[in-house]
């Protein structure tokens, strides 16, 4: 069993590295939308920064999820491994539309161990897990404590893969989301958790969107005393998820 201890403080100190390495680098909003996926964009420091990330994290052994090299595999340890964002809200870093963040995980099979989320727009760093607690930089964060729907804030958003000409789904979608007193999409999934983590949202809910995207903001926000569910789907690592303060119902 690896040194879980041991790994967070690595993350923690990689995350923060690689948001500092970040800010100095000129080129890093440089982008384009990739020619597979027409609404996913690909900027330059998505590559930096994975390149950066992974350059640490590959010496620890085990194997790890990243967005943009795929899965690597690791010696393997118990079913223990890294999931990496190396820049979550991409669209929003190259355009300063929003909060955008580096994302690091570590879990075991499905469950999360812990989370580490440099918000670089804050340019505060996040952590935590469901056995540790969560924290902004090193003051405790807990959830909100709204009960009903029509009194909660929901975030929300459609991935790039999500299927927007399928009006079914998105008659099914709408269904589900109305019953909520406001609904916000901030274009970052790590963001967003954040948000549910510390109080400011209540839930948070998104089909269809990577395990990566999502991997660190769910184990903060279990730190934090919320809960989640996820539902994989038939696209490998695309998961829907519906995740919460701990004090609202799931479906």
């Amino acid at each position: 069993m690896p040194d879980t201890l041991r790994l967070l403080q690595v993350c923690c100190d990689l995350a923060g590295e690689s948001g500092v390495r970040l800010a100095s680098e000129t080129t890093g909003r440089d982008y384009h939308f990739s020619e597979s996926l027409s609404k996913e964009v690909k900027a330059k420091a998505d590559k930096l920064l994975e390149e950066l990330i992974l350059a640490t994290l590959v010496k620890e052994g085990l194997p790890i999820l990243s967005e943009e090299a795929g899965y690597l595999d690791g010696n393997g340890s118990d079913d223990f491994w890294f999931l990496v964002d190396p820049l979550d809200g991409t669209f929003n870093y190259v355009r300063e539309l929003g909060p955008c963040a580096i994302s690091l995980a570590l879990w075991k099979g499905m469950t999360p161990v812990f989370g580490v989320i440099y918000h670089l727009t804050e340019k505060r760093l996040y952590w935590g897990g469901p056995d540790i607690g969560a924290f902004c930089d090193d003051e405790p964060i807990i959830p909100s404590t709204v009960m009903q729907k029509r009194l909660a804030a929901l975030c929300t958003g459609f991935p790039a893969r999500y299927d927007l000409d399928n009006n079914e789904e998105i008659l099914a979608f709408g269904a589900l989301i109305r019953p909520y007193a406001k609904i916000r999409m901030v274009g970052s999934a790590a963001a967003a958790l954040l948000l549910v983590s510390r109080g400011s949202a209540d839930v948070y809910i998104e089909k269809n969107i990577m395990l990566w995207d999502i991997a660190a903001g769910l184990a903060i926000l279990a730190g934090a005393g919320g809960k989640f569910q996820i539902l994989e789907t038939k696209t490998r690592w695309s998961v829907n998820v519906t995740a919460c303060n701990g004090h609202i119902a799931f479906e």
